[in-house]
């Protein structure tokens, strides 16, 4: 293999390696938050509402987290 082709496989290998982290810190991030709004709602007593609020701040931020990554992929291009 030439010398850049092997530039050009590891900088696809690379973007891929990074892109396909973003599905495992989505589902993570979500989990993450419903766990802590579990655990105060334990805590505190309040219902369901801590956890629904911590859940959705778990989605919010892994889709944050997505839109990162592909503008940082496309700036990469």
């Amino acid at each position: 293999m030439e010398p850049e082709q092997r530039v050009v496989w590891t900088q696809m290998l690379r973007q891929f390696g990074k892109l396909s982290i973003v599905g495992i810190q989505l589902v993570l991030s979500t989990m993450i938050g419903f766990g802590i709004g579990y655990w105060l709602d334990q805590k505190l007593q309040t219902g369901p509402w801590l956890s629904l609020l911590f859940l959705l701040f778990g989605i919010c931020a892994g889709f944050l987290n997505l839109f990162r990554e592909v503008r940082s992929a496309r700036k990469h291009q």
